[in-house]
């Protein structure tokens, strides 16, 4: 298995903060609880570099930021001022002419072994700095290091957390619909640094990720049983969650990486546990003739989201973290499924089948505010960046062959299409790295 290193051990950060003063006069932001943001006129000009790496860094930002639906980075050849220097202050006439209202400059630095990564952001209506960081990593991690320039300049213009230093691992999915190999897989937010984490012929499904360490939970099939692991990313090391009598299901760290929260089928129904990583002890948390699955914690750990079928169809429930004040939050038309907490609290994530289509929804943990994203032949799945701005969920449309990742932000209406070499389901989102 590739080892990767992570941002503790590959970057250091000036003085793990800004490399130049911010004045607090920058005018430039975007207040993205506005609904429908329209998206932010950016310029981000190559970084200054002695090879294409500087372009390559650039275009990384630009495309981070462009997905995002906040931001529209505007074509270089617009550009009437050429960066020779990016220590130098810019001719902010030139951008404001382009109707740049910030602007981005830089430089990269190949130093021995290492790479020196640095840039600015300005604000061209008031000719001000808004912030400068610089980076010393491995030159392989290149990418990185844009990703975690494009999450400063989206927190310092909209005053949230970014989510383009993260990582989804998924389901890949190859082969003949009949015979189809699954594999998980873990790839960069953008769909870059793409690897196989099995490679079996086993089934695998629902890959989640811990909160607090490099490590993945999931459901697997192999020697013909479901069974939950656990799976160390750094090393590959592999372990059974417990060894249950029953099938084991929809498995979900707890917010803080020390259990694990699943359903175990038993009888012909399934009730809901949750183990202890450290002692292995069990913990029931249901005890109905109903199906109850998909458990998913609040951030404070203090309440579960979870489906039911325990009033005729799948709906949507949730309860104290001990199991107790047990209620249900969905009442719309139609079954909900897959509900998964919001990194913010704020709101649960839900698939929703009505009138034969699927669809992506929210409501807050009472369930009121009930509002759908996107509706088509067969989505599924959602999964939360970590800013709980932006949902990932899979999507198959008919004729299509297979399932593909799409992402959407909380408007609705900036919907992305996310490339996979292969057919992708069941992403899940990682917090930010490290």
């Amino acid at each position: 298995m590739m080892k990767r290193t992570f941002i503790r051990l590959m970057i250091a950060f000036a003085g793990m903060a800004v490399m130049f003063a911010a004045p607090a006069q920058a005018r430039v932001e975007i207040n993205i609880n506005q609904g429908n943001v329209e998206p932010l006129p950016i310029a981000i000009t190559d970084f200054q570099s002695a090879d294409a790496l500087g372009a390559q860094i650039s275009e990384v930002i630009a495309a981070d930021l462009k997905r995002s639906g906040l931001f529209a980075p505007i074509g270089k050849t617009a550009f009437i001022e050429k960066i020779a220097n990016p220590d130098q202050t810019p001719r902010f006439e030139d951008w404001k002419v382009i109707n740049a209202q910030a602007l981005v400059t830089g430089r990269v630095v190949r130093e021995g072994a290492r790479l020196r990564a640095e840039f600015r952001l300005w604000d061209t209506f008031s000719g001000q700095q808004m912030t400068g960081q610089q980076f010393y990593t491995q030159p392989e991690n290149w990418r990185r290091v844009a990703h975690i320039i494009a999450d400063a300049i989206y927190k310092q213009i909209t005053g949230e957390n970014g989510y383009f230093d993260t990582r989804v691992v998924f389901v890949s999915e190859n082969g003949p619909k009949n015979d189809r190999k699954r594999q998980l897989a873990i790839m960069d937010q953008d769909g870059f640094n793409l690897r196989v984490l099995t490679n079996t012929n086993d089934i695998v499904l629902t890959p989640r990720f811990s909160p607090s360490q490099q490590e993945v939970t999931y459901m697997s099939f192999e020697g013909g049983q479901p069974r939950v692991y656990l799976l160390q990313l750094e090393t590959g090391r592999r372990e059974v969650v417990g060894n249950f009598p029953g099938m084991t299901f929809s498995p979900r760290f707890s917010p803080d990486g020390q259990r694990v929260i699943m359903s175990l089928q038993q009888d012909g129904n399934s009730n809901i546990y949750t183990m202890d990583l450290r002692s292995r002890t069990t913990t029931r948390l249901t005890n109905t003739a109903a199906i109850d699955t998909s458990p998913s914690y609040a951030p404070d750990g203090r309440r579960i989201v979870f489906e039911s079928d325990r009033g005729g169809r799948q709906q949507l429930y949730v309860m104290n973290a001990d199991g107790s004040g047990q209620q249900r939050i969905s009442f719309g038309d139609g079954s909900y499924s897959t509900p998964v907490w919001s990194p913010r609290g704020d709101l649960i994530a839900f698939t929703k089948q009505s009138g034969g289509r699927f669809s992506i929804g929210v409501m807050r943990p009472d369930g009121s505010g009930e509002r759908i994203l996107t509706t088509g032949f067969h989505n599924e799945g959602p999964t939360w960046a970590p800013n709980g701005r932006v949902i990932m969920f899979f999507r198959e449309n008919a004729g299509s062959g297979g399932p593909q990742l799409y992402s959407i932000d909380l408007t609705g209406y900036n919907e992305q299409l996310i490339k996979t070499p292969s057919f992708a389901s069941d992403p899940a989102w990682s917090p930010l790295l490290e």
